[in-house]
């Protein structure tokens, strides 16, 4: 019943609305038409490779204009895809902590490796071993208009595209020259954004040749989380009170003390046993708009030889740089080898290690005041050496931030023919070849080797190990007192990088046309064709990037990988007049395609479709289609080694102050080596919460690894009553479901599998599922031996999603100097559905936000209303609208409910929900001349800020800064201004 109320209480904002930004199928095919026909006689629509100047899809596609671009100030094509009503954010500028240097989109919220981007109908060159394409290098200058299928297409286009199409349509013929200036800041003076694009484009040889050149630069500035007042401090979304890192300053101190851990006392000297109040707030260093810089090149060319051969190329170049920064490092969740002599213990300290290691008084004296290490100066054994193994927090803030700068230079080329065979038959020959580079180097992080060097420091102030450079490091110092320079650069003045590349190589072949004869006047139109295409991809790393725990505080190891396949595809499609100009059928047409995959990977796959449209009388149609798809599993899901990561987790069932009993003791005990340390943390209670939220997970490829299936399917109607002439409107209901699809347990399923009937019996409780660190017992700390969650991919899993697209579109004169337009783009989603396995939770994430699952709202929308006066001057709102979400009913069960009730940082607060949101941004444009083109922004007009959630209700990508910073708008109000000179 909730689906339905919330539907109806959701339509009255729907009719105020009454248009859309991305206009209906129907009625944008038949503007592209008359755009396209005067030159061509053709189209070929995204969703179909058939060239047809009447053809209607019966699938939806809609389009975003770069005239609505231009009204938006939009700077990268991932901006505008994530706030698709029809789409829910993927990694994007928004994006610090999880930030791989790449941007894309994630169509109907099914993942973004389900949807395929394309640059006029063809792939291009991929980002990573995923497949997925960069939106960042989507040269936007030169892209009249992007066309969005929000349904299966795998059948056109091949696989990767279950959950639609984003195909940018490039300038056609472009002549002249086009400058664009443009500047953005926010109100509070920061994330300056600047770009300049310069396009020049020539007709010759009386039109039967066309050359375009455009060059574009682009400049953007961070915004940093301290910088707004909701991001400044971190907050626990369990308590509501300030939270953070234990890896903190002064350092907390796990084992072996009284009490198992502790923090340091503000003066210095003693562990406050058993108390950690002090968490380390990592939020000011971190970001809201990580920076970006970019320099692209586009060109394109044809050339008309006779009127049965037209050449063709494209060439793009991009070279961009990302930047992510996160708060300061440190020792971290690591076990260190720490000599009792060491100069940089205080006595205070060292004499609770004592205690801890059951030491006598005589053998802890004669430990901190001995002058050697293991060995005395004539070589032999120093019996008073007394090493202790233990965790030292500590937040090295002393030797800054840490950063990666991810530089990505790519480069992609098209060369084709294509002509009339006939007067009804036409063929189209093309070759694609890409490669692309992206460079991570990492600085400010500790390199473990190093850092176990300095820690094992004599009296004197040299280094035990004796390596040139070594200086002892303070871990329990104060905040100022990390010790020496040396030391600083010693441990953390080093880099690290990791190389992605890949390349891809097409060869297309296509022959469209019509047969000459048909069931009604007109004839039947096809298509049909072959494609080869290769893609090789790969990730190599330095020797410390790539092996577990080398680089403290990095997340996890990046192991090398190689992988590639390719794949033969045969296509065919036919669109079939049945009737027209009949008394029941003003036209009724079928159409029918099917297409055939070789993949060395995945073997073989067939994919096929059936749809038609009906248009009963003119302006009403009705359509349907109906698809059967795959997806192969990409380079990196097949080869991707096992390597341990980062994800979130509030609480650990395991952890304290209550020692666990009964089955949930024995599932506990399970995880941990027996005898160990962490299982005795674990007997005692003394199990510590996930330190920041975060804990280890592993994952890694599966070569075994099959096709997934899809069915998809579309039902709507589009209407362009001639009564109200400028109005069109159309509704379609969409389904998705994928079977065998290529998944794994979320963080969410994988607790659950154990501890929803904890016991040592239950086969998901063991170390094969969840393995504890031997040290701490908890699931976080030193990846070489804490895997933590083992999330292992599979094609066990399940995916289904539905709902309702709504678009309508209106444009009218008021009067003879006043034009009015009005757009619509609404989505409703009734389900999204995940299922890890056949025993998993099948898992809802409509309405709902957790660490499972990133904000979806039921219904989203956005709605433009623009007045022109005098066609010089327009005026133009921009309303977007999401309506509420709330913590997910399975989160609760497993972490238990968010805070409710009166933070110490934000007053009465609801963790529990994030209310509806609408967002205004309002435009103007002046036609100051023939030749330029003024437009001014403000963007979030009413300066909306995001609902605070805190901090680790969420994945660490999506969940950041205590809001949601993709979803919702977390700069604020900002400016912008831009001007466009055409000669």
């Amino acid at each position: 019943m909730r689906k339905f109320s919330n539907l109806k209480a959701s339509v009255a904002p729907m009719v105020l609305g009454l248009a859309m930004v991305s206009a209906p199928a129907f009625a944008q095919d038949q503007d592209v038409q008359e755009a396209d026909a005067a030159e061509d006689s053709v189209i070929v629509v995204t969703g179909s490779r058939i060239s047809n100047p009447n053809l209607e899809l019966s699938s939806p596609v809609g389009v975003v204009t770069s005239e609505e671009l231009e009204l938006r100030q939009t700077n990268t094509a991932e901006q505008f895809l994530r706030e698709l009503p029809s789409a829910i954010p993927s990694v994007g500028s928004a994006v610090n902590n999880g930030n791989g240097g790449s941007s894309f989109v994630n169509l109907r919220g099914i993942g973004s490796q389900r949807n395929l981007v394309l640059l006029d109908g063809r792939r291009f060159v991929p980002a990573d071993t995923t497949g997925r394409v960069d939106l960042n290098s989507i040269p936007l200058a030169v892209i009249e208009r992007t066309d969005v299928l929000t349904g299966g297409a795998t059948t056109t286009y091949g696989a990767d595209a279950i959950s639609g199409v984003i195909n940018f349509i490039t300038k056609r013929d472009f002549a002249g020259v086009e400058v664009n200036l443009s500047e953005q800041i926010t109100e509070q003076g920061d994330g300056n954004v600047f770009r300049a694009d310069m396009t020049i484009g020539a007709n010759f040889d009386d039109g039967r040749g066309n050359v375009v050149l455009s060059v574009g630069y682009q400049d953007q500035d961070p915004v940093f989380q301290g910088d707004r007042s909701f991001g400044e401090f971190n907050v626990s979304s369990f308590t509501g009170n300030a939270g953070g890192s234990s890896n903190a300053i002064p350092a907390v101190i796990v084992g072996p003390i009284p009490g198992g851990f502790g923090q340091i006392a503000p003066d210095g000297q003693t562990v406050l046993s058993g108390v950690f109040d002090r968490p380390f707030n990592f939020n000011p260093f971190n970001l809201f708009q990580t920076p970006f810089e970019r320099f692209n090149i586009f060109g394109s060319g044809r050339y008309e030889i006779n009127e049965n051969v037209e050449l063709y190329s494209q060439a793009a170049f991009s070279k961009q740089t990302v930047n992510t920064i996160i708060a300061p490092g440190g020792s971290f969740f690591n076990n260190y080898d720490i000599n009792l002599n060491n100069p940089t213990i205080p006595i205070g300290i060292a004499n609770q290690f004592c205690a801890g290691l059951g030491l006598t008084a005589a053998a802890c004296t004669a430990g901190i005041n001995t002058q050697f290490g293991p060995t005395l100066a004539d070589g032999s054994v120093n019996p008073d050496f007394v090493q202790v193994n233990t965790q030292v927090r500590r937040r090295t803030i002393e030797a800054g931030t840490r950063q990666s700068a991810f530089t990505s230079t790519l480069f992609n080329i098209v060369v084709g023919a294509r002509g009339a065979i006939t007067d009804n038959i036409s063929y189209d020959v093309s070759g694609t070849y890409g490669e692309s580079e992206r460079i991570q180097t990492q600085t400010g992080f500790a390199r473990r080797s190093r850092l176990d060097d300095s820690l094992q420091a004599l009296p004197n102030g040299t280094c035990i190990s004796g390596n040139a450079g070594c200086a002892p490091i303070n871990l329990f110092g104060l905040e100022g007192d990390l010790g020496s320079q040396e030391a600083i650069d010693y441990v953390f003045n080093l880099s690290q990088s990791v190389i992605t590349k890949t390349s891809i190589a097409t060869v297309n072949a296509s022959i469209t046309g019509d047969l000459g004869f048909g069931f009604s006047e007109t004839p039947i139109q096809f298509a049909v064709g072959g494609e080869y295409r290769s893609f090789d991809a790969s990730r190599e790393s330095d020797s410390a990037s790539q092996t577990p725990g080398a680089v403290v505080g990095a997340g996890g190891a990046a192991p090398d990988i190689f992988g590639n396949y390719d794949v033969y595809d045969a296509f065919g499609e036919v669109s079939i007049p049945v009737f027209e100009g009949e008394s029941f059928a003003e036209s009724l047409t079928i159409d029918l395609g099917a297409r055939y995959s070789d993949y060395s990977t995945a073997g073989t796959e067939f994919t096929w479709k059936a749809g038609g449209s009906w248009e009963v009388i003119p302006g009403l149609t009705f359509r349907g289609n109906y698809q059967v798809s795959s997806r192969a599993p990409n380079i990196g899901e097949l080869f991707a080694p096992v390597s341990t990561g980062l994800s979130n987790l509030a609480n650990d069932p395991c952890q304290g102050p209550v020692a666990p009993t009964g089955n949930l003791l024995a599932a506990c005990l399970l995880q941990a080596p027996a005898g160990s340390p962490g299982a005795a943390a674990i007997q005692n209670g003394t199990v510590l919460p996930p330190a920041a939220g975060q804990i280890n997970i592993t994952t890694g490829g599966n070569p075994n690894l099959g096709t997934e299936e899809a069915t998809t399917y579309t039902i709507g109607v589009a209407v362009q009553p001639e009564q109200i002439p400028g109005l069109s409107v159309t509704i379609d209901y969409f389904n998705i479901k994928v079977t065998g699809a290529v998944s794994s347990p979320t963080v969410g399923d994988a607790i659950a599998a154990c501890f929803d009937a904890p016991s040592a019996a239950n086969p998901f409780c063991g170390p094969t599922f969840i393995s504890r660190n031997p040290n701490t017992g908890g699931l976080d700390g030193d990846p070489s031996n804490t895997l933590g969650l083992v999330l292992q991919q599979s094609n066990l899993g399940t995916i289904a999603t539905d709902g309702i697209d709504v678009s309508v579109r209106y444009n009218t004169d008021i009067t003879d100097d006043i034009g009015l337009a009005m757009s619509f783009d609404g989505t409703w989603t009734n389900k999204n559905l995940f299922q890890a396995s056949p025993t998993a939770v099948n898992r809802e994430c409509v309405g709902f936000y957790s660490v499972n699952c990133n904000p979806q709202s039921e219904f989203a929308f956005s709605q433009r209303t623009s007045l022109t006066f005098d066609e010089d001057y327009t005026l133009s709102l921009r309303w977007r609208y999401l309506s509420g979400v709330e913590q997910e009913p399975l989160d609760i069960l497993n972490n238990g409910q968010a805070f409710i009730g009166t933070s110490p940082l934000f007053g009465d607060v609801d963790f529990t929900k994030i209310p509806a949101e609408s967002y205004f941004d309002l435009s103007f444009q002046w036609d100051v001349s023939e030749n330029v083109l003024f437009t001014l922004t403000a963007q979030n007009l009413l300066d909306n800020t995001p609902a605070v959630v805190g901090s680790n209700i969420g994945s660490t990508s999506f969940n950041s800064g205590n809001v949601y910073p993709s979803s919702y708008d977390a700069l604020g109000r900002r400016y912008g201004a831009a001007v466009k000179f055409t000669f």
